[in-house]
């Protein structure tokens, strides 16, 4: 595409006017072909594009930086985010246009948010042109590139390394945000999820100022106009169970609440992909197959060109990159309207919270700021049994504001819109990691549908000694044992013990936040429901 005069000026103001060396909007097949060409990928059996990414597998948490000055000092939640001095940042950025200026530069043109409301304009400037396909998969193509302004502006090289001394980064990788003037650096690693997570920062950032809630979550919806977002952190089903053959698929990662429903920040899906198949995920599974489709780290035979999805030998973080509309029942809106139901989603390896329990609105606050969840033994070096993860509002290396933010909103959005809440149990049952196993995939699918049909509405409950929180005794077609987790322990004893370990590590993590709740949050948590047994 041929480059205007506005868009040259645009250029010209950043810094970068090497307009021979850039490539604007290539289409997927374009990119596609560079990407081989230029040897950044190989072709799969279907025609699926196969990268690797180096000794960076996933996102880089403790690289990102936002810069501090008066525009960030009072809203960035510092506890959280690594600041950057702004002298440091204009350094980095000096050195970044001038190692551009010797690159070969894809530009990508894409818009964050399907609502035209509060969509943000985004320019992504890559140095791999599988990173440009990755982003345009990832993010929303505009209508037309006639007048075309970026709010914000993404440079990505890999091939760049950071100076620590002159930079003031903790090493070569780096992520660096300016809020003020809308611009993100990525330097150092080859992973492609950095540009898509630093998207939903900035989302993070700006949405809540325009009273639309940001959240890391899928998103469905029924023929009824049911809403439903899922809230999870990876490996707890996000993509999985919002990828529903009999609901339309609205996304599987980012979305706003707005006065007017929910809208996907993303046009297209990043699936983790270790182990899937396809009888429990045909959908996303057929999507891996698809032409153009960007397959991560992924393990393929040099023959045959078939793929191994069950292969770690990478990574266990493997993953998958395909526009939504690889979904057969996607939205082509990336639009639906108010939630009725939210599902926090969490993998309990402790084998102790029910698969489906019901929340009221001050747990629901309580387990969105806890962002609770657990690793198991061998996904991370050093972890050699289930240990507890908490990252708040179920995302927290995306969290720029102070989670208080974002839990005052959506508690004013439950209340206002009277949104039923669960907590759904993905992890194990009948013991914890090592002894139970995980809760099966046919037996959540089957208490969500109940769930969002209203048949659990008017069931018979139990009140759970250890949370407090409501869980069905019996649900049409589940062995009700499996609703009960201390019954599918053989040993009791063991399980109660397990049960405050937990709670412990619940009490213990939200002490962060009682100084930012009401008394009614503090008193859902399950230290007190423990006091009351």
């Amino acid at each position: 595409m041929q480059i205007d005069s506005a868009t040259r000026s645009q250029f010209l103001s950043l810094g970068l006017g090497v307009f021979e060396n850039l490539s604007l909007n290539a289409s997927a097949a374009e990119l596609y072909e560079l990407a081989i060409m230029r040897g950044e990928a190989q072709v799969a059996e279907g025609g699926s594009l196969v990268v690797t990414t180096g000794a960076r597998t996933g996102r880089s948490p403790n690289d990102k930086f936002i810069v501090r000055d008066a525009s960030t000092e009072n809203t960035i939640w510092w506890d959280n985010n690594k600041p950057m001095a702004r002298a440091h940042f204009q350094a980095l950025k000096q050195d970044f246009l001038a190692h551009a200026r010797n690159s070969k530069l894809f530009v990508q043109d894409l818009i964050a948010g399907a609502d035209p409301l509060h969509e943000l304009p985004a320019r992504v400037i890559c140095e791999n042109a599988w990173h440009a396909l990755f982003i345009q998969h990832l993010l929303i193509a505009p209508l037309g590139y006639e007048d075309f302004a970026p709010s914000l502006t993404i440079i990505d090289l890999p091939s760049f390394k950071a100076d620590p001394t002159r930079h003031g980064t903790r090493g070569q990788t780096v992520i660096a945000i300016d809020f003020a003037n809308r611009l993100v650096l990525i330097g150092g690693t080859q992973y492609a999820g950095e540009i898509k997570k630093a998207v939903f920062t900035v989302m993070n950032y700006l949405l809540p100022e325009q009273g639309v809630m940001p959240m890391h979550c899928s998103a469905n919806v029924g023929g009824g106009n049911d809403t439903t977002v899922f809230f999870g952190l990876s490996g707890t089903g996000k993509t999985t169970l919002s990828t529903d053959a009999a609901r339309t698929l609205i996304g599987d990662d980012e979305h706003g609440w707005s006065g007017q429903g929910v809208f996907n920040i993303e046009g297209g899906c990043y699936a983790k992909v270790i182990k899937l198949s396809a009888e429990a995920e045909p959908e996303i599974f057929a999507a891996t197959r698809r032409w153009g489709a960007v397959l991560e780290n992924v393990m393929m035979d040099k023959v045959t060109r078939k793929v191994d999805l069950n292969d770690s030998s990478i990574t266990e973080n493997t993953r998958a990159a395909y526009p939504l509309s690889a979904i057969p029942n996607a939205s082509t809106s990336g639009r639906a309207g108010i939630p009725r139901n939210i599902v926090m989603l969490t993998a309990d390896a402790f084998g102790v919270l029910p698969p489906l329990a019901r929340l009221s609105p001050q747990q629901a606050m309580y387990h969105f700021l806890s962002g609770y969840t657990a690793k198991v033994a061998g996904t991370e070096q050093g972890v050699t049994s289930p240990a507890a993860t908490f990252s708040t509002c179920f995302g927290a290396p995306f969290i720029p504001r102070h989670p208080s933010v974002y839990g005052d909103m959506l508690r004013g959005l439950i209340a206002k819109h009277d949104v039923k809440c669960w907590l759904v149990n993905t992890g194990w049952t009948g013991g914890a990691y090592g002894t139970g196993h995980r809760m099966p995939i046919k037996i959540t699918r089957a208490l969500l549908a109940a769930a969002m049909s209203g048949e659990l509405d008017t069931a018979e409950c139990r009140t759970d000694p250890h949370f407090g929180f409501v869980v069905p005794v019996t649900v049409a077609g589940v062995d009700a044992k499996i609703l009960n987790p201390r019954e599918t322990w053989a040993d009791k004893s063991a399980y109660d013990a397990q049960a405050r370990k937990l709670v412990s590590m619940f009490t213990k993590n939200f002490d962060r936040f009682k100084d930012h709740v009401a008394a009614d949050v503090m008193n859902a948590s399950p230290q007190y429901a423990m006091a009351a047994e």
